[in-house]
């Protein structure tokens, strides 16, 4: 069986794949223009409030670019910060800093984005005991950095991917009721074949189901669409006895009245799928440009 790739293996193909997207056929305009021996100091700098997320990757950026730069962090994941605030400081020579740029700002400005909005979210969760967690709404291939600015803005993370846990869906459940399968049934072959550790979730649509799923042996009960009302039903319900999901038609106007029906956690697509990205830019410190002897 082929190992699965190791977490520093999946960033630096990331890294690997992006870079190739932008600087695969060269950097024409410093190519051209910039001398090979000039060297420099360059900021990055955030335009607009918000949290940090993906300094390392932008780091790695710029290293893997040119080894010989230097990268110096100077506020880390999950920082809160201000207009103006310095992220961190990039040395080297100008062109690897040109090149790296624009793929080194796109993650950070990304994941920031994500982080700053689920800040947003998890605000809303204040005094109460439910927390924000994402979804597989994710950019293809970026997952895993997108799961880690999620938890850096205070949101936990959902499955990673398709074998981290039983999560029946509405898919799931016309297929099979198609082929004659009760939601009892469906609920009762996964509680019987889950593999050891992992747990069974369902997606019901009304009261009536997420009892019977809880009945047939669900560990969670995932809440689509519900009611405020109808959530509080089935947390009077079944609280203590599974654990208990909200989501669909989810936002920041409604967040908090979900919560305070009790229930466990919400989860929102929204985290990863339509974030805006934080504002932050990259300048030259123009008293540190230097032509050195290479």
């Amino acid at each position: 069986m082929r190992k699965a790739p190791t977490e520093a293996e999946q960033i630096a193909a990331i890294i690997d794949l992006a870079l190739a997207e932008d600087l695969g056929h060269g950097d024409v305009t410093s190519e051209i223009l910039v001398p090979p021996e000039l060297t420099g100091r360059a900021t990055i700098s955030a335009k607009e409030a918000g949290i940090v997320a993906g300094v390392d990757i932008a780091g790695r950026v710029f290293l893997r670019v040119d080894p010989s730069v230097t990268f110096r962090t100077i506020a880390r994941d999950g920082t809160r910060v201000q207009p103006g605030a310095k992220i961190a400081q990039v040395s080297g020579r100008v062109i690897s800093i040109l090149n790296a740029e624009r793929t080194a700002l796109n993650f950070l400005q990304r994941l920031s984005g994500i982080a700053s909005l689920t800040a947003k979210y998890a605000a809303e969760m204040h005094g109460l005991e439910t927390y924000i967690a994402d979804t597989r709404k994710t950019s293809p291939g970026l997952r895993l950095l997108e799961k880690h600015a999620v938890s850096q803005g205070g949101g936990k993370n959902h499955r990673l991917h398709l074998g981290d846990g039983i999560l029946i869906k509405d898919n799931h459940l016309a297929a099979l009721r198609a082929i004659g399968m009760s939601l009892k049934d469906i609920v009762t072959k996964a509680r019987e074949n889950v593999p050891r550790g992992l747990k069974v979730e369902v997606e019901v649509t009304s009261i009536d189901e997420a009892r019977e799923a809880a009945e047939a042996g669900a560990d969670i009960i995932m809440l689509d669409n519900m009611s405020p009302d109808d959530m509080r039903r089935v947390v009077k319900s079944l609280k203590g006895k599974v654990k208990i999901e909200a989501s669909g038609e989810i936002n920041l106007s409604n967040v908090r009245q979900a919560a305070q029906t009790g229930v466990d956690y919400i989860s929102i697509g929204a985290l990863t799928h339509s974030p805006k990205a934080l504002d932050i830019s990259l300048e030259f410190d123009p008293s540190f440009f230097k032509l050195a002897l290479l």
